[in-house]
């Protein structure tokens, strides 16, 4: 082959695939056009059973989603998926995934049959760069997302996708990544983070599992210190809890279901108003503890 021919082959490969590229970002576009700014939620979860009672904490889901305006997508860190390294799925049609054990039948037999979205899913990993993001097809929502998403979308006509949590990384980390994704509010897409900000399975009381504003001492100041925390936007004292009391401690035994709060956190502007919902202790040891972040 000839030089200028060579130079020429190059030329139209580098502009098929900028093309394609283009085309891809355009889809994108389409899919998702520019909307005002949506807001970002951090959901307690709790009980896996609160995807088929009916409670206090259900009837707060329900509400918060009646006052948001109807997303096009949604995007969900769940404390539930924690990895080596940073995934998103990509599949078309998440599965529903059982991740829990001891519960009754009627709860295994849920399913969440919403879509997924390739097209979010790539758009999140071109704005996380320079991070590796690894499109995932194998997870699918584990019940940090579907368990509350069926309560606040029941139609199941929202696509979903998760984000998983590197469990390898600080959670100033956590807070700065989430930054990145800011973009994606003015999308239509709700961003949510799913866990809980006082959650010590192993002192729950289980004979008062499901007694509301209930909380052992250390868990009613942990509770109070946190909401100061919240309401006075003292990030820097939330991504540091590890230096606090000893009820924070107390509070957050391993930072699983602690680490979707600060992604909600990061996408918090200085103009965006931040309050609280389903603020209440549960079963001595946990808080269904909720945030609502809107412009």
């Amino acid at each position: 082959m000839h030089r200028k021919d060579f130079v020429k082959l190059i030329g139209l490969s580098t502009i098929g695939y900028a093309m394609t590229n283009l085309n891809e970002q355009n889809k994108i576009a389409q899919t998702f056009p520019k909307t005002a700014k949506m807001p970002v939620l951090f959901i307690g979860h709790g009980n896996p059973m609160n995807a088929i009672e009916e409670n206090i904490f259900v009837e707060g889901f329900r509400k918060v989603a009646s006052q948001i305006e109807k997303p096009n997508a949604i995007l969900c860190i769940s404390a539930h998926w924690l990895t080596n390294g940073t995934k998103v799925t990509a599949m078309s049609f998440p599965k529903t995934i059982h991740d829990f054990g001891g519960f009754p039948d009627e709860l295994f037999q849920v399913q969440y049959p919403v879509k997924g979205s390739p097209e979010l899913a790539t758009e999140a990993k071109k704005l996380l760069a320079p991070t590796p993001i690894e499109l995932d097809e194998k997870w699918g929502l584990d019940h940090g997302s579907w368990s509350i998403l069926r309560r606040m979308y029941p139609d199941a006509d929202i696509p979903v996708i998760q984000l998983s949590i590197d469990y390898n990384k600080p959670m100033q980390w956590h807070f700065d990544l989430a930054k990145q994704l800011n973009e994606l509010r003015s999308k239509g897409i709700l961003i949510v983070g799913s866990g809980n900000i006082i959650h010590n399975l192993r002192l729950v009381d289980f004979h008062n599992i499901n007694k509301v504003n209930y909380g052992f001492d250390w868990a009613v100041e942990a509770r109070s210190i946190f909401n100061n925390y919240l309401l006075d936007e003292n990030f820097e004292a939330l991504i540091n809890y590890d230096k606090g009391p000893t009820a924070l401690k107390m509070a957050v035994p391993t930072p699983d279901h602690f680490i979707p709060i600060l992604y909600s956190l990061g996408l918090k502007e200085k103009a965006d108003r931040l309050s609280l919902f389903n603020d209440n202790l549960v079963a001595g040891s946990l808080s269904m503890t909720s945030v609502l972040i809107q412009a």
